[in-house]
């Protein structure tokens, strides 16, 4: 068989211009996709939910894949043993109630898992405000392409709809903070020191609704709160990434009535 490039070029600038336009209206719209997003994701997708994780890098998993300081191992204590064996990531028994996995392998198959459920990638895509209407929630999110962002261009944004946002974002709490800037009120305290224990027990608590409309996951709801942070320990990312997924179907479903 011979290859055209053309060809090439136009199956994929027509294949994915479909689909971007096709979730530019989504049930759920994921910022960020490290551990706490993909779990979220993977999790809320299984219901049969149009959901679309928006990652402003060029690769998903966050801080997972360098484990710590670069060595490729994560622990995950014995709370979120369960998840692991729901994304069927395999993992050794440390000592009694800590078990340690491979970041790599636990990336892989929390991508995988979203993929197969049925979320949508939109990677190098960066979050720059939100949308808020008459009713003061949360309805959508501009997005502009993050080279573009990066190198400071003044090149106008796309819109999209999301009947529930998830700020997934990590240490920034990206979305909460754009909420904030234009006069939102989210208090933002800001992320504490080191404390893995103390991080881990709260970070469910901290797994809410910020603001109408937007639900503060992951590190971004530590971050929010003013809660310490845990290290290389990744329960805590899976088990709120599972909590926001829950949050946003309730939401979804009060909506409905």
């Amino acid at each position: 068989m011979q290859l055209d490039e053309v060809t090439i070029s136009r199956a994929i600038l027509e294949t994915h211009a479909k689909l971007f336009s096709e979730y530019l209206e989504l049930d759920i719209a994921i910022v960020g996709g490290g551990p706490s997003g993909l779990a979220c994701a993977a999790l809320i997708a299984e219901k049969g939910l149009k959901v679309g994780i928006i990652e402003k890098k060029l690769s998903v998993g966050g801080g997972m894949w360098g484990g710590g300081m670069t060595f490729p191992r994560i622990v995950v204590q014995e709370e979120g043993k369960r998840l692991l064996d729901h994304f069927h990531i395999r993992y050794e028994e440390y000592k009694p109630g800590y078990y340690v996995a491979s970041s790599v392998e636990s990336v892989s198959k929390l991508t995988a898992a979203a993929c197969d459920a049925g979320a949508e990638f939109f990677n190098l895509t960066s979050v720059e405000d939100v949308v808020i209407k008459g009713d003061g929630r949360v309805s959508g999110l501009v997005i502009t392409s993050t080279p573009v962002q990066m190198t400071g261009l003044h090149v106008d944004p796309l819109t999209l709809s999301a009947k529930v946002t998830i700020d997934a974002t990590g240490h920034d709490a990206v979305v909460a903070h754009c909420v904030k800037k234009k006069g939102g009120a989210i208090e933002i305290r800001g992320e504490s020191f080191m404390w893995a224990d103390r991080a881990e027990a709260n970070i469910i608590s901290h797994t809410k609704e910020i603001f109408p409309g937007l639900i503060a996951c992951g590190m971004a709801a530590n971050a929010v709160a003013g809660e310490a942070r845990m290290g290389a320990v990744f329960g805590g990312m899976l088990l709120s990434g599972e909590h926001a997924a829950d949050l946003a179907k309730t939401i979804l479903r009060d909506r409905r009535g």
